[in-house]
């Protein structure tokens, strides 16, 4: 269905069911509706003011109309808005203690951007991927006028684009489904390391975010610290992307997660103070390897099935977290066992990042046969 009709029906489907969910009238209605309202929120309880799977579908179009050399700012810009929304639904949520008045604080403005999203242009690539060349230069050609550059809409043509697009064009035009994901062997290896790095990802993430209460912190003080910390992160690792590259970032992040996480085991029980804040850098590190994978994974994954690629991973980062409060039970059998697994998670996937291919300043691939010479 392309990326903007995706996009727009999370937009409705979250404005719609978030709600529907101030009006439940019992327990059930209201665990069916945050059921459903799950299917585009981020996690079972509204962390920020952005949803997830907004993100994952909005990630392709966005990737796919920016430049080579914008993608690391955008992309990390549209992270930090995330992180934003974070730190204003701690305020929201202080201000109206009611539960329903927070749930209609938090989804209702998604109506208004469900009606202006219809602004937002298809992606080009994958409007000539799937054979319909008029509507991409009609996309075309409006982003030049947007842009301030008529010339270059009165010179876009279609054969200007058959030309610039010829091999992607005259690929088969077979449907693609997530066998392709594991078909050949380098989108094998790409997606097999993908799914560790994001899986650990969100199994540290939530493991730190979801245990606030054991830090003795009210819980409005610690939301906005767990934001606010990410501003930071998410400005060191645009500079490390930009830098160092998306595949030394990645790892980096992972790696520095994991050493705060082994650091907390050996600090005391009274030293609170020391240990909350090794959680909120565990949590920051962890926030800016969500920031570096999902840029990167949309420059991994070519266009015919980026949408594709994008939500596989985006299911085991959803694995990732609800697997992480099931581990915090461990501290019954050992205290420390479960940052063992959260650090041990996230070694892991420190190490496994560096087998993926780099991808700073290189265009994006638009078809498997692409990513295969590529890589």
């Amino acid at each position: 269905f392309g990326r903007k009709v995706m996009l727009l029906w999370s937009y409705f489907q979250l404005a719609v069911l978030g709600t529907f969910t101030s009006l439940s009238t019992s327990y059930l209605a209201y665990c069916i509706f945050r059921f459903l309202t799950g299917m585009s929120v981020w996690g079972g309880h509204p962390q920020c003011l952005l949803s997830h799977d907004v993100c994952v579908r909005s990630n392709p179009l966005k990737v796919e109309w920016i430049p080579t050399r914008h993608r690391t700012m955008v992309g990390t810009m549209s992270s930090i808005v995330f992180t934003f929304g974070q730190v204003i639904l701690a305020a929201v949520a202080y201000s109206l203690k009611d539960w329903r008045l927070l749930h209609v604080a938090v989804c209702s403005p998604f109506f208004l951007v469900f009606l202006y999203s219809w602004w937002y242009s298809e992606s080009a690539r994958w409007l000539l991927l799937v054979d319909r060349p008029e509507e991409a230069l009609r996309h075309l050609q409006r982003v030049a006028r947007i842009n301030g550059r008529p010339e270059m809409a009165d010179k876009l043509t279609l054969q200007v684009l058959q030309s610039h697009m010829q091999n992607e064009m005259q690929s088969p035009r077979t449907d693609r489904t997530a066998y392709d994901l594991l078909r050949t062997p380098v989108m094998r290896r790409i997606s097999m390391c993908l799914l560790v790095v994001w899986f650990s990802t969100s199994f540290a993430y939530y493991g730190l975010a979801m245990d606030l209460q054991k830090f003795g912190v009210n819980i409005y003080l610690m939301q906005v610290i767990f934001g606010a910390v990410d501003f930071p992160a998410k400005l060191g690792v645009l500079a490390m992307l930009s830098f160092l590259g998306r595949r030394i970032s990645q790892a980096m992040c992972l790696l520095a997660s994991a050493s705060v996480i082994f650091a907390n085991i050996f600090i005391p029980k009274d030293m609170q103070i020391i240990r909350t804040t090794l959680a909120v850098l565990g949590k920051a590190f962890t926030s800016a390897s969500f920031t570096c994978v999902y840029l990167y994974t949309g420059e991994l994954y070519p266009t015919v099935i980026r949408s594709t690629g994008m939500g596989f991973c985006s299911t085991m980062a959803r694995v990732g977290s609800m697997a992480a409060p099931a581990f915090l039970i461990l501290d019954e059998v050992f205290p420390a066992l479960p940052s063992v697994v959260y650090g041990g998670s996230s070694l892991f996937a420190g190490i496994v990042a560096f087998m993926l291919p780099e991808t700073i300043s290189t265009p994006l691939p638009d078809t498997i046969e692409d990513v295969e010479k590529k890589w």
